[in-house]
């Protein structure tokens, strides 16, 4: 592993400052120092990092629940370096490429790993461009995403994933285009052999994905849509597809920023989101998709001292056909997450500090109806994290 990084980052500094202007590499990217404060026991990745929702009621002999106790850590793994490429004109496009990859680790036993985060070749021709490789998948949309503090990027209310893909994006007037196959790789999908690719790869149909945007002077809209198809096991020909819809909006009233951004969808937990399927009740070869509904809006105010607040909300429809007992996803005993999260950032050149108020509220469920969502609610539990994170830019 350590030899490994030695000649990926010897080989990059090398190329640097080995080629001519036309083709060579720039790097940039930030070191990054999270402090933070848990009230309570939280679901989340590598060591408390990567929030999701607070853990449920865990009750000993005496009632008193065990995941009601605070947590406290300091971590540096989102520091990241990313490569910028030029490259010669090819193909009667501009050429340039990204590589990227950070600190955050592969699993939980990887964590400090360096680990590939984007890869991709752009071809630009003018109003038309195609990326190849591994990039965000097209319901993160980049100019439209939670600028909060804290690593989780508004998870699991926003969708989150980096996705091996093919993107074609068109500019008509004043609207781009953006149609897109993608494929699955650290970002998968659940199943009886657990998170895997395996069971888009053997569907054979990549995820398939639509969106317009439409630039309005310096404000944005935009709308689409995704159709995604899983084979859970090769002794069934069936398959599990879901459809899901998003729309968004930018506000840019400098120096005031308003998102705000919603989101209908079958089948996310790739997308790090509440949800999944499950074997149908009436056949047990067949199965069927959970839904979830989910929106939030950030308004950003300020410059060299920023002031913002995150609100966001999601919730579990349950399934589209009546559940049976094997369930394939994530939160699928959750009812609905709610998340506010004020905070204040302070820039001095390529120097930040920021301090975030992250409040998450989890409502679990007490009972199901016929097609898996919760009817009935215990008393919601949340979670308070107090985050203090310094940044520094090249």
């Amino acid at each position: 592993m350590k030899r490994g990084l030695l000649f990926f980052f010897g080989t990059f500094f090398l190329l640097s400052f080995s080629f001519a202007q036309e083709w060579g590499i720039k790097f940039k990217g930030f070191v990054k120092a999270d402090y933070f404060f848990d009230s309570r026991q939280v679901t989340a990745a590598r060591e408390g990092h990567f929030l999701l929702y607070p853990k449920p009621e865990v009750l000993d002999a005496d009632g008193k629940d065990l995941n009601a106790n605070p947590s406290f850590n300091i971590l540096a793994i989102q520091t990241r370096l990313t490569g910028v490429i030029s490259a010669p004109d090819a193909f009667g496009a501009k050429v340039n490429g990204v590589i990227e990859g950070a600190f955050f680790g592969h699993t939980e036993a990887d964590i400090n790993g360096f680990r590939l985060r984007h890869a991709f070749l752009k071809l630009d021709w003018g109003n038309t461009n195609l990326i190849l490789g591994q990039y965000w998948h097209p319901f993160f949309v980049t100019q439209v995403f939670p600028d909060v503090i804290s690593f989780n990027t508004g998870v699991p209310i926003q969708f989150f994933s980096r996705n091996p893909q093919a993107r074609l994006t068109t500019r008509m007037g004043p609207a781009n285009i953006i149609v897109a196959a993608v494929a699955q790789r650290d970002f998968a999908s659940p199943g009886p052999q657990g998170a895997s690719s395996i069971y888009l790869r053997n569907a054979v149909i990549p995820d398939l994905q639509g969106q317009v945007q439409l630039n309005v002077g310096d404000h944005l809209v935009g709308f689409g849509g995704g159709y995604k198809t899983l084979r859970p096991t090769l002794a069934s020909e069936n398959t599990v597809s879901g459809v899901s819809g998003l729309g968004y909006v930018r506000f840019n009233m400098k120096p005031l920023t308003v998102k705000l951004w919603g989101l209908y969808g079958q089948n996310l937990y790739d997308g790090i989101m509440i949800g999944g399927y499950a074997v149908r009740a009436d056949d047990s070869t067949a199965y069927t998709p959970y839904q979830v509904l989910s929106t939030w809006f950030e308004i950003m105010y300020g410059t060299e001292t920023e002031f913002a607040l995150f609100a966001g909300y999601t919730q579990n429809l349950g399934a589209t056909e009546n559940v049976g007992s094997k369930k394939y996803g994530r939160g699928l005993d959750i009812a609905n997450v709610l998340r506010v999260s004020p905070r204040v950032v302070f820039k001095s050149g390529k120097a930040w500090l920021a301090i975030e108020l992250e409040y998450t509220q989890a409502t679990y469920a007490a009972s199901y109806d016929d097609k898996g969502k919760p009817n009935q609610t215990k008393d919601p539990v949340s979670n308070i994290r107090l985050l203090f994170a310094g940044y520094l830019f090249f």
